[in-house]
């Protein structure tokens, strides 16, 4: 099976879910299209292969293991993310959620299924050096986090990101190493892939304001400005930025994400939410430590107080340079991708990659054929048949000497080790409780 011959199919999966996005936790569409590829390229054509389904969306597929199995053989996973982002101003977005694939995860499907399908066609997964898991993860977003927030009070979730929810629900525990995937934003000028390109992590705080509120044409005295204090914390943290560290790319974005404000009263509670990002994890603490800090002086100007909600997003990603040697060779003997973009170092965008990074090697494979900026309102696939075919037909190359790219000891760390590293810095969401002892590193 040629990508070739799978491109018409693939394309026509890719359009549907990007004129049908859906957010976090409720890709039940996205689901049922994978099941749907999975029954007519998959499903019985190999002995042993097994199809679960994991959270609310989730589906990990499961090629056996390649004999003879032995203990230096690996399980590596490739991870393809399945919701949108909300980005109301694209043209495309669902005018009633503000959904959008904006963020490219609907290609990420269709490069995952199309060398899963290849693999299975060919039978070229008994060639590779490692034994392979296709893994469709919800939730990579951090968005909509109210409807996230009852989920997870209704039981359905208990992590907001999908790939710590799917870590708890031991859909890595057997394996060794993992490929995410990733579209590049604005137009390349030929067709490109990109590798070593590390992400920060960062925390979300939600701060309520809490004032007094009075007639604020008769009687603005009597009155607590809550909107005043939210607009002083925002000036505080536009102002600290001098005295944060450049090399560790901190960022905040503090946004008023609903009010209750009208004109004729003074306002009693403002909301203001805030990412803090960086690189670095242990001054990634440091940072929100001073962010909360300006939210108590603040609201304490201005006779006020302030309430500090502080939900852990990711980690930060740092990309396993030898696993990505095996993408490395596979370029170098590619004759249409011409170009590899090796040398960006780190960027500020994040992602639940780096939770998973967090737990065994991870590499991330991003990939051109787009025009526009990731998340805006311009942002489109303009060469499909690089994404679709190209860069799938590379996967598969590189899968198949992934092997002999591991680091020798092979690290990994527990999902108990995970939950410490959050709980150094983070509330642990409801259900979730620090492990009583540390263990040890495999």
């Amino acid at each position: 099976m040629t990508f070739e011959r799978l491109y018409p199919e693939v394309l026509a999966l890719v359009t549907e879910l990007w004129e049908h996005p859906e957010l976090g936790y409720g890709e039940h569409r996205a689901a049922e299209l994978i099941d749907r590829f999975l029954a007519d390229h998959v499903a019985g054509r190999v002995d042993g292969l097994t199809i679960e389904s994991f959270s609310t969306t989730g589906r990990a597929i499961t090629l056996p293991p390649v004999t003879p199995a032995g203990p230096a053989r690996r399980r590596i996973a490739v991870v393809a993310e399945l919701d949108a982002v909300i980005s109301p101003a694209h043209p495309d977005a669902d005018p009633a959620t503000g959904a959008v694939h904006a963020c490219g995860h609907h290609t990420q499907v269709g490069i995952a299924l199309a060398a899963l399908a290849h693999l299975v066609a060919t039978g070229t997964w008994r060639e590779a050096d490692v034994d392979l898991t296709f893994v469709f993860v919800p939730a990579e977003e951090f968005v909509d986090l109210a409807g996230r927030a009852a989920l997870r009070e209704q039981g359905e979730i208990t992590w907001f990101g999908g790939k710590p929810e799917a870590m708890m629900l031991g859909v890595f525990d057997a394996v060794d190493a993992a490929v995410c995937l990733h579209a590049i934003g604005g137009l390349q000028e030929e067709p490109t892939i990109e590798v070593d390109c590390d992400l920060a992590g960062f925390l979300y705080k939600t701060v309520e304001f809490e004032g007094t509120a009075s007639h604020a044409g008769l009687d603005p005295f009597s009155g607590t400005n809550a909107y005043a204090m939210a607009t002083l914390f925002t000036t505080a943290l536009g102002l600290s930025r001098q005295q944060l560290r450049e090399d560790v790319l901190v960022r905040m974005n503090p946004v008023i994400p609903e009010t209750e404000m009208t004109t004729n009263v003074i306002p009693h509670r403002v909301r203001v939410g805030t990412d803090v990002r960086s690189i670095d994890l242990d001054y990634l603490g440091e940072v929100a430590e001073r962010v909360d800090r300006a939210a108590h002086g603040c609201a304490a100007a201005l006779g006020g107080t302030a309430h500090i909600t502080t939900e852990m997003g990711y980690l930060p990603f740092v990309q396993d340079r030898a696993l990505n040697g095996a993408f490395r060779e596979a370029f170098e003997q590619d004759e249409t991708i011409t170009r590899l973009i090796e040398d960006r170092g780190a960027i500020a965008a994040a992602g639940d990659a780096g939770d998973l990074s967090f737990l065994m090697p991870t590499v991330q494979l991003s990939y051109g054929g787009f025009d526009g900026v990731i998340h805006g309102r311009d942002f489109r696939m303009v060469d499909p048949e690089h994404v679709l075919i190209a860069v799938p037909r590379l996967l598969t190359r590189a899968l198949q000497r992934m092997g002999r790219h591991l680091p020798d000891p092979l690290p990994r760390r527990s999902y108990e080790d995970y939950v410490r590293a959050i709980a150094r810095i983070a509330p642990l969401p409801a259900g979730v409780s620090l492990p009583s002892s540390p263990t040890q590193d495999k």
